[in-house]
């Protein structure tokens, strides 16, 4: 038990890093909420590899987190709107057993960002914002699966050495 309560505390530790790495990159197309998703590497290897629990963790910590460190309420809200609902959508089509890594974290990419306009929406009272949704799905899209190819690798590579959980 020991042993994987310090991998969870390893893997908030690269989450957080890959959030902070990820705000210091010049990644904008100039719409509010595209982002490239490097977090949710961690979040995807964590749930195919240790398990849900485990997953949702280190999930909601480094929203938390991160929002203290580097954002404000409004961020952990939006933050917490669309990682939550991603995650949710992620353990369903995992947990179904039909698909495979690249296209879970690609619905998860997707629906973060249908999580995060709903809740902005309701934020400022404004349902304009729904005209975002066609540009961040496409966004969460390509994001979503080149960080579920991404973790489909490190799966394979390294997956063998992490301490299982919920397979």
């Amino acid at each position: 038990m020991k042993k994987k309560t310090a991998h969870m505390g390893l893997f908030l530790a690269l989450s957080m890093i890959l959030s902070y790495v990820e705000s210091l990159i010049p990644f904008s197309f100039g719409i509010p909420g595209i982002k490239l998703g490097l977090a949710n590497l961690v979040v995807v290897l964590m749930l195919y590899e240790m398990g849900a629990k485990e997953a949702l963790c280190v999930s909601v910590l480094r929203i938390v987190l991160t929002g203290f460190l580097f954002g404000n309420g409004f961020s952990i809200l939006y933050s917490l709107a669309g990682g939550l609902l991603s995650f949710l959508g992620m353990f369903l089509l995992k947990r179904s057993g039909w698909f495979k890594c690249i296209t879970v974290s690609t619905a998860g990419g997707i629906l973060h960002n249908i999580g995060q306009v709903i809740v902005a929406s309701i934020v400022v009272s404004n349902y304009y914002i729904f005209y975002y949704i066609p540009v961040l799905l496409i966004a969460g899209t390509i994001t979503g699966f080149i960080n579920g190819l991404l973790s489909q690798e490190i799966i394979i590579r390294i997956g063998k050495r992490l301490p299982k959980g919920g397979k």
